[in-house]
């Protein structure tokens, strides 16, 4: 398996078995897999792009943009699994442009919990993890908004923020400790949802 600082920097390439192709981020790479393999999705192949994107948004849509230039010839049919993801509704526009179809939503942390029950909850003060940004902390959150070298910085940014919520996708302990380790850095208050893949699955099964 591509490690996560791998799938962070560098992403994954299609392997050129399924006939549709899924460009995903980086951060999903996993989930896709495990639902591949539980589901017997052998017509599905995977292309991930670097999950750093999420730290620049404005990039993404060239990204995914090349990518089916890239690959549309080979396949029969190319599935976007991202979210608009901070692309401010243009990577929808590009997709449309494109003729693929996307995944709906405004980022993985709805899709994650269902995109109607995220929208439901309306959650200003929350500041929301997954298992891979669990993982990849330091190099998603903590380093890039410099609080390894400016700790004071902490308030600043989450200030305005009252908890962190830990959107499991697996049953794993040590997982669930380091998100709480997580919360207790940034001063939040800790929870934890089991979400499973929620709506990641639904729109998989249908492509």
């Amino acid at each position: 398996m591509t490690t996560d600082a791998t799938l962070t920097v560098t992403g994954l390439a299609p392997k050129g078995v399924g006939s549709v192709l899924l460009i995903a981020c980086g951060a999903l790479a996993r989930e896709i897999l495990a639902l591949r393999a539980a589901n017997g999705w052998n017509h599905l192949d995977l292309q991930c792009l670097p999950a750093i994107l999420h730290n620049h948004p404005e990039r993404i849509v060239p990204a995914v943009r090349e990518a089916v230039a890239k690959h549309r010839d080979a396949y029969d049919r190319i599935f976007v699994v991202y979210a608009d993801c901070g692309t401010g509704g243009q990577l929808q526009a590009a997709c449309a442009d494109m003729g693929v179809e996307m995944v709906r939503g405004p980022h993985c942390y709805a899709f994650f919990e269902g995109v109607d029950t995220f929208a439901a909850r309306d959650e200003i003060t929350a500041f929301y993890l997954t298992d891979f940004l669990v993982r990849q902390f330091d190099a998603f959150v903590w380093e890039p908004l410099g609080l390894d070298r400016h700790p004071d910085l902490r308030d600043m940014y989450f200030g305005n923020y009252e908890k962190l919520v830990y959107q499991a996708q697996t049953e794993d302990p040590s997982l669930t400790a380091k998100a709480r380790a997580c919360a207790a850095r940034l001063g939040l208050t800790f929870e934890r949802r089991f979400t499973g893949y929620g709506d990641l699955q639904m729109a998989l099964a249908v492509v």
